[in-house]
């Protein structure tokens, strides 16, 4: 089904990069914000926690598991979230 639909999208636009930029962006329908504000900064103080790993103290590569909270901090969305219903927003 969902390749029928973007087929049906490149048929109808002309071009696979056509359909990209116009979803970069106007916005993905499926990724709406889910992560409130105290979600969020405590999300990039841990995100920075973690990454500082990577360089200070035991320097492990383990460290970069820190961009994750980061970048759903940025982006104001969680996959994990969506998939199990919660949303952090209007709290």
């Amino acid at each position: 089904m969902r390749r029928a639909h973007f087929r049906d999208k490149v048929a109808e636009r002309g071009s696979i990069a056509t359909i990209y930029f116009s979803t970069a962006i106007r916005g993905r329908d499926d990724m709406e914000a889910n992560i409130g504000r105290t979600d969020r900064i405590i999300r990039i103080v841990a995100g920075l926690l973690l990454l500082s790993l990577a360089f200070v103290g035991p320097q492990t590569p383990w460290g970069f598991i820190g961009l994750i909270p980061l970048a759903t901090a940025f982006i104001n969305f969680c996959p994990a979230y969506k998939l199990l219903g919660i949303n952090t927003l209007g709290k």
